[in-house]
């Protein structure tokens, strides 16, 4: 059954691409189809005179759908490599030696053919010229005789017998105005009447003649004086004796003389002249060759050259060779040895470059093979498969480096994997950092607050924070983690979860901090308040106390940059302490600008460190400026974006909103980067004074 449906369903699809091509060639083959169809239908019609072009509409469409025949059987066919190998190799390889064959075959057939013509005609006229010689030799000795009144039959008799004996059945004819005459070659006078020299023949003439039907070899001698006019006329008919010595050279030799229209039906003439027989095979590829040649002869009575007259000769290419190199005697059968070699060492060459040609086409189709499966292996994720490497030539090294290949992709997709686990981690590290940011703040009644923080990477080492205390303060903290990614991304939370839990608990820093500066100061000194609500811890001492905690809790490589600072809304003032961070700017209303000063050593780094504080009495409109290294180290080719560069900003856009003003200078810094990575975080921290003022 399902044999039957396969079945089927491609029978269907061979219907759609036959009835409904895709391709243009496709489209014109069809549509020339059902042209030709309805033009054959049409011309079945009485009256109807279309087959002319029935007929030329089906050559049109049957060279077009040839050439689609061999496009859909040329992919099929030469999708395999080694299909165009093989292909490739005969039309380069086998191809021109077949031509070269070919052409030599026609070549040394149409040389044989004239050759043995040539030789048949040569002797044919050989005999004609000694005919003419012996003719011009008699006419020599009976003119002058003629003249003198001394010539009668007897004396022209014997004059011929003695001229020459070479052309047994030849016949001498003697015409004058008195007396004419027929002799033999064995000079007897013939009862034959002698025939008229034909009216054409205005001179010597030499050549071949056909005269009832039969082919004479004949020559003319004439001579004129004044009313007497003498001729001598040599006639030699061509029967086979005539033909032996040539048949003896080349085997059997015809001669078919024009004939008369009633007889040019007859294939075979009964005048034809036959001679000779072919000789044995004397070895395999010693085959019977026929060729004929035409022969220029005359008509006797009409003078009109005759067109259907030829020889015919059968003979083998022993005999040709025999006849060609007759005069080099022995010396031929080396000729024949060494072409004999020539055309063994070129077959010999020609197997050994087959040989050669199917081994090279082997190895590199069973490679081409070996890697087309192993890419089916990959693209089915088996990146295992390794390809058998044989030989070692550049498909051998193909094949290596494909097995290189695929086991860098396994490595590849590895450490894509562990890539891709980290960047989950990193995410997930991400969203947890986010939740370390603080969220939206209420503002105090004299003071509103905004902050940003753009990563580098997936997380962030800048740190900062707003941690209101009660209604009427906020602690303020800015920091720079030391290094980047994960390891300053946690250590940016213990800073964080510190900074808290001693901004949020004062108490908890008092033994930290008696630990911190042993006995020689009371911590209590930093702790102001009764440990009420309105109690707070001061700037100072929580540095302190981070410190002493960063420095016992991470490695000595690690460290932070820290300003901290507790706004008090009711006093309008700021306290702070700064340990190794940028010193924060503040903008006045009217536009003055200047950094806070106080400084001290980074937290973590060393121990015993003890930090210094101040207080900042705000107006209405000051804008207090945070920031990170990220924000003024920034470069590119006119330098840094540089600190004069922020405040400038930051003044002319003194009067917009806090997240406005921190999203024009992100955007500026960004802008200065340009196309090149963030070398770095950048935070920045705004905090604005409100209300009337005090």
């Amino acid at each position: 059954m399902a044999f039957e449906l396969a079945k089927s369903r491609a029978v269907r699809v061979w219907t759609r691409r036959i009835l409904r091509p895709t391709t243009k060639w496709g489209r014109i083959t069809v549509w020339l189809g059902i042209m030709c169809l309805l033009l054959w239908m049409v011309d079945l019609a009485p009256g109807a005179k279309l087959g002319g072009w029935a007929v030329f509409t089906s050559l049109v469409f049957a060279f077009f759908a040839l050439v689609l025949l061999c496009r859909w059987g040329y992919r099929p066919l030469l999708w395999r490599l080694r299909n165009r190998l093989i292909v490739t190799y005969l039309f380069i390889g086998v191809m021109p030696i077949l031509l070269l064959l070919l052409m030599g075959g026609i070549a040394g057939f149409l040389f044989a053919g004239q050759f043995a013509t040539y030789v048949a005609t040569s002797d044919l006229h050989s005999e004609l010229m000694h005919l003419q010689a012996a003719n011009d030799a008699l006419a020599a000795q009976l003119f002058p005789m003629e003249k003198s009144g001394k010539l009668n039959e007897q004396l022209a008799g014997e004059l011929t017998r003695a001229s020459d004996e070479r052309f047994p059945g030849r016949t001498v004819t003697v015409l004058r105005n008195g007396r004419s005459f027929v002799l033999s070659t064995g000079g007897e006078l013939l009862k034959t009447p002698p025939a008229p020299v034909p009216a054409f023949i205005k001179g010597d003439f030499t050549g071949y003649v056909v005269d009832q039907d039969s082919l004479h070899m004949r020559t003319v001698k004439l001579e004129d004086e004044g009313s007497r006019q003498l001729a001598l006329v040599s006639d030699l008919p061509i029967t086979a004796n005539l033909l032996v010595p040539t048949a003896a050279r080349l085997g059997i030799v015809r001669l078919y003389p024009p004939v008369s229209a009633e007889r040019r039906s007859n294939r075979r003439p009964e005048n034809a002249v036959f001679s000779g027989q072919l000789p044995p095979r004397s070895h395999w590829f010693d085959v019977p060759l026929e060729f004929f040649t035409l022969l220029d002869v005359r008509d006797w009575k009409t003078g009109e050259e005759r067109e259907d007259g030829y020889i015919d000769v059968a003979t083998r290419p022993s005999m040709l060779f025999a006849t060609l190199f007759a005069a080099l005697g022995a010396s031929a059968l080396i000729l024949r040895d060494i072409l004999f070699a020539i055309a063994i060492f070129f077959a010999v060459i020609e197997l050994v470059a087959l040989y050669i040609g199917i081994r090279l086409s082997r190895s590199m189709t069973a490679s081409v093979a070996g890697l087309y499966g192993a890419t089916q292996h990959v693209n089915r994720g088996d990146l295992t498969h390794r390809i058998t490497l044989q030989g070692r030539d550049q498909m051998a090294a193909l094949g290596q480096s494909f097995n290189s290949m695929t086991g860098s992709l396994a490595k590849l997709i590895e450490e894509q994997k562990e890539k891709q686990r980290l960047e989950n981690e990193l995410s997930i590290a991400y969203e947890v950092q986010e939740l370390l940011f603080p969220g939206p703040v209420n503002d105090l009644p004299t003071l509103e607050v905004h902050g940003v923080c753009v990563p580098a990477r997936t997380v962030s080492g800048d740190y900062y924070d707003f941690i209101p205390l009660g209604s009427d303060r906020m602690v303020l903290a800015v920091g720079d983690i030391s290094g980047k990614g994960i390891s300053a991304a946690l250590l940016m939370a213990t800073v964080h979860a510190f900074v808290r839990a001693y901004s949020l608990e004062p108490e908890m820093a008092l033994m930290p901090a008696s630990l911190a500066f042993g006995s020689h100061e009371d911590p209590r000194m930093y702790y102001r308040g009764d440990g009420s609500a309105e109690s707070q811890v001061a700037p100072a001492m929580l540095m302190t106390t981070l410190n002493y905690q960063l420095y016992r809790s991470t490695p000595a490589a690690k460290y932070a940059t820290l300003f901290l600072g507790c706004y008090d809304a009711k006093a309008r003032v700021l306290t702070y302490c700064n340990a190794g961070h940028l010193p924060p700017v503040v903008v006045r209303a009217s536009g003055e600008a200047f950094p806070l000063t106080v400084n001290g050593t980074v937290v973590g780094l060393f121990s015993g460190v003890t930090y210094d504080e101040s207080t900042l009495v705000m107006q209405t409109g000051d804008i207090f400026v945070a920031y990170s290294d990220g924000v003024t180290e920034p470069e590119n080719e006119f330098g840094e974006f540089g600190e004069d560069r922020l405040i400038a900003l930051i003044k002319e856009h003194r009067n917009k909103p806090l997240p406005r003003i921190t999203e024009i200078v992100a955007g500026a810094v960004a802008d200065w980067i340009g196309t090149a990575e963030q070398p770095d975080d950048v935070t920045i921290v705004l905090a604005r004074c409100t209300g009337p003022s005090a």
